[in-house]
């Protein structure tokens, strides 16, 4: 639903079914988007990148929401990466 992020992490605004086995779901996630970076910005990326690096960091942070809108959700992933006033 919304994607954002800083130079150190990305934050991801996503429904799921509660079937959905979501360690499962971030291995996928991780492992179709590193194979696509690479591939697109292959002459961008140094060396070790290619295939000897794990492109991702294996941790990941995963919350539900409750009591809040979506919009305000929205609205939070939008704000990270800038300043803050």
């Amino acid at each position: 639903m919304e994607f954002n992020g800083e130079s150190d992490h990305c934050h991801l605004l996503f429904r799921y079914y509660p079937q959905l086995q979501l360690s499962k779901f971030v291995n996928s996630l991780k492992t179709v988007t590193s194979r696509l970076i690479r591939k697109e910005f292959a002459e961008n990326l140094p060396y070790s990148y290619e295939r000897r690096h794990v492109f991702w960091n294996e941790s990941y942070f995963i919350a539900s929401c409750g009591g809040v809108t979506v919009e305000v959700l929205k609205k939070y992933v939008q704000s990270q990466g800038k300043e803050k006033s």
